[in-house]
């Protein structure tokens, strides 16, 4: 019989907002289904999980732990001092906490954390988010009791007989219908105009920014409204750079904090091909421009980005190439209301909208099987 005292998840990951805002999601929903379980998160100490997930209403500790560099780098020499030491205070918080499942959702931190519980006899459960998943979550995946995807034919990487197909899970908010009108007035924009939307992640994308400066001129002429969030890194340098040459019909934010907005107004995204963005441009059924990072691990936003353009779900610029075509791509596009549509159904067949609760129910199942 299923013990419903002491219920206590770890959930570990981080380092982006591609794995820190799917983690949330899944604490949400587990707190929606059980809102009795303790939930902790492990995070590695000075990335973006420290700040995130406090201030999602969340208790985490983090571990020194840090990336390896594939390119000569001086901070190899400390990486696997750091590595022990993770290794150390995950075996330590395993051991204090006690959770009856361990969650990792992909990031430095899932490691030392995923290994500690398997050590102990601790069901582990992965949710893997690309559709060409990390080394780490491969080695992982030997020993996890679940491995949750967001793509089909996933059993060449992980062991068919422990996949569940869940989806990536979203932040609730953006599954909140919006109404496009207010939309427009929180930006200062026209809600009749079509709009062009371009995020390049929190810290921003060099190339993406580049190649809307690049095509600035045609974005005036066009008379389409830009909602250009350039990201933190970028927006003084570009602010400076663009003083007096943006019209009132393009707004330039270092970060948009109401993305669920953003989204309203949007009739055609430029984005990075991080398998969360791509999990709520295909809730929300947006026809988007990827440009994929080259610089991340297994090249795997290319291939996050393949698995929709093979199926008429979405138009791809690479990275090299967007000083000349990623604002032509994005024109043309936004001028062909047909291909709009089509890639909007296309991309909508790959949505999982209710990801979050799927994971948790999984993750619930999996406890309750074990306290039988």
């Amino acid at each position: 019989m299923e013990n419903k005292e002491g219920l206590r998840i770890i959930i570990s990951g981080g380092g982006t907002g591609g794995h820190i805002f799917p983690a949330i999601a899944i604490a949400d929903a587990l707190r929606r289904q059980r809102p009795d379980c303790e939930l902790l998160f492990v995070g590695a100490l000075g990335r973006m999980e420290m700040e995130r997930v406090p201030a999602a209403g969340y208790s985490i500790v983090g571990l020194p732990v840090a990336g390896f560099q594939r390119s000569l780098s001086w901070k190899n020499v400390t990486f696997f001092f750091k590595l022990a030491a993770s290794m150390l205070k995950a075996r330590r918080l395993v051991r204090s906490f006690k959770p009856q499942v361990a969650i990792g959702v992909g990031g430095y931190a899932s490691g030392p954390v995923l290994r500690a519980a398997a050590a102990r006899g601790i069901p582990t459960v992965l949710q893997e988010q690309n559709s060409y998943p990390g080394v780490t979550n491969r080695i992982l995946a030997r020993k996890a009791a679940l491995v949750c995807v967001a793509y089909p034919q996933m059993e060449r990487f992980f062991p068919s007989t422990r996949l569940v197909f869940t989806g990536n899970p979203l932040r609730e908010a953006l599954l909140q219908e919006q109404d496009r009108k207010a939309a427009a007035a929180a930006f200062g924009l026209d809600p009749d105009r079509p709009t062009l939307l371009v995020v390049g992640g929190s810290l921003g994308a060099r190339s993406i920014n580049e190649g809307i400066v690049a095509g600035l001129a045609l974005l005036k002429e066009s008379g389409v409204q830009v909602l250009w969030q350039t990201g933190k890194l970028y927006y003084e340098a570009l602010a400076e750079e663009l003083k007096g040459e943006l019209t009132e019909q393009m707004v330039m934010q270092p970060f948009i904090g109401d993305m669920a907005k953003a989204y309203a107004l949007a009739d055609v995204v430029v984005s990075r091909a991080g398998a969360g963005t791509i999990s709520e441009l295909s809730a929300l059924g947006k026809a988007v421009v990827l440009v994929p990072s080259p610089n991340v691990a297994e090249d795997h936003q290319t291939k996050n980005a393949m698995a929709l353009v093979e199926r008429g779900a979405a138009v791809m610029v690479k990275d090299a190439q967007t000083k000349e075509a990623l604002v032509q791509e994005s024109l043309v596009l936004l001028n062909d209301k047909e291909r709009l549509l089509k890639l909007s159904k296309a991309i909508s067949a790959f949505a999982r909208p209710r990801a979050a609760d799927d994971i948790a129910l999984e993750v619930l199942n999996l406890i309750a099987g074990k306290q039988k």
